[in-house]
């Protein structure tokens, strides 16, 4: 064990909601004095935001155990991936399933902050994985600028596009500059859809995203680790989700925001799966942006991830 007694390797997820959320336990621990050394490419791409962080790319799997034995803990979100069977030859391997799956109503984000405060005695944990705008950026510069992320990793979690296509519609209409954020191969699907389209955007990389992410005023999103991105950065959330349980674990939780969930007029799980979207108004997610706005407008804090203002 090369790095001492107080060292821990944290092996990320390759999805970016989950790296972002993870990074909390070694934001911390870094914190407190540990050697800490994370793998993982999306973190690796965000590494200028998180310059007390030593951060590698992804491990590749034959080369996993020379490297994880030189730390004290191996530490990674899920017991099987990305890496699987860790424990089997690692004594310090610690995962988190027990903690994302544990029965309560605590988002991803404090369910990471109380697990490192409880498994490592560090009464300074709070929801913050210590993300760090680089120079020359400004906290959301263009105050009236709505993100929408209206695309996911799955099609069970995407809201209709037709109505994103009208909730954007009706933003404008309100004063509100609106733009859509989807990845380059999802862009032809939305030029077939509407003539009148906000401005598409595309990123080459997950850092350019957060930079045009932390200069606009709010986040409009189906469930996705875009949405986290858009909280880790300070960057008020409106999120779309389709079942209560899902938006309790999941909901983005770095700094203020919000969920809309389907109407529970709808009878039985099947169906309530199947016609979630319908349930789901255009008016109704309005309705929740103008009060998260106003809860924005009410809160004494600054919303910017440069203050470690978010406790547990």
């Amino acid at each position: 064990m090369r790095h001492g007694a107080r060292s821990a390797a944290f092996i990320m997820s390759p999805a970016l909601g989950d790296t972002l959320n993870f990074l909390i336990v070694a934001h911390h621990l870094s914190l407190n004095g540990w050697h800490v050394d994370v793998f993982g490419n999306h973190a690796h791409a965000l590494a200028g935001w998180f310059p007390h962080l030593r951060i590698a790319p992804a491990l590749a799997a034959d080369d996993a155990r020379d490297v994880l034995m030189n730390y004290r803990h191996a530490v990674q979100m899920h017991q099987d991936r990305p890496l699987a069977q860790v424990g089997d030859w690692h004594a310090g391997f610690i995962n988190l399933h027990e903690v994302e799956y544990a029965k309560n109503s605590d988002c991803m984000a404090k369910r990471f902050a109380d697990f490192t405060a409880r498994r490592f005695e560090l009464d300074d944990a709070t929801i913050s994985n210590g993300m760090r705008p680089p120079a020359g950026l400004q906290f959301r510069k263009h105050a009236m600028r709505v993100a929408i992320h209206p695309e996911a990793s799955t099609p069970d979690k995407r809201w209709l596009p037709e109505r994103f296509l009208e909730l954007a519609r009706r933003l404008r209409a309100g004063g509100f500059q609106v733009e859509f954020v989807v990845e380059a191969s999802e862009r032809s699907r939305w030029e077939k859809l509407a003539a009148d389209l906000p401005p598409l955007r595309s990123f080459a990389s997950t850092a350019l995203l957060a930079e045009w992410l932390f200069e606009s005023g709010w986040f409009i999103g189906n469930d996705s680790g875009v949405g986290h991105l858009a909280s880790s950065l300070g960057v008020p959330t409106l999120t779309i989700f389709r079942r209560r349980g899902i938006a309790e674990r999941w909901r983005p939780g770095f700094t203020l925001g919000d969920v809309v969930l389907p109407s529970w007029w709808v009878p039985t799980a099947g169906l309530k799966e199947r016609w979630w979207r319908e349930s789901i108004s255009v008016t109704r997610v309005l309705s929740a942006f103008r009060e998260l706005r106003s809860r924005a407008d009410r809160s004494p804090e600054p919303m910017h991830p440069a203050q470690e203002t978010q406790g547990k």
